[in-house]
């Protein structure tokens, strides 16, 4: 009896303690987009703003990014367009909680840009 009591407060432990250190998710980063009212070559302008609104830091922050389309540069600063995935670079720069990261892009209509993935850091 005693050996399952400490197995399960072993258990227990073991749950506390993973949940403690996975307190963000993919969730955490909040995509916003609006129009800037401007137009570069007929295309209207969109500033897409993500949000980490989580303690901790993501790291290798990934998008969707499958089809997407501009006319305007992108600062490869803080974003790469690789394929299918969009990296967030953020200037070589941890993606910290509760901060913004902001670019523009110039299309026909909003792009539906979706984290996929990250590497979560909380100390």
């Amino acid at each position: 009896m005693a050996a399952i009591l400490k197995f399960l407060a072993a258990i227990m432990l073991f749950t506390i303690i993973t949940k403690g250190n996975c307190q963000c998710t993919l969730d955490d980063i909040k995509v916003s987009q609006s129009q800037t009212g401007k137009t570069v070559p007929n295309k209207q302008e969109w500033r897409l703003t993500l949000n980490n609104t989580c303690i901790c830091t993501q790291l290798e922050l990934k998008l969707s990014c499958k089809g997407f389309q501009t006319v305007e540069p992108i600062d490869p600063s803080i974003i790469a367009i690789s394929g299918d995935e969009c990296t967030v670079v953020n200037n070589g720069n941890p993606f910290y909680g509760f901060t913004t990261l902001s670019f523009n892009y110039a299309w026909d209509t909003s792009f539906p840009f979706k984290p996929i993935s990250s590497q979560i850091s909380c100390s």
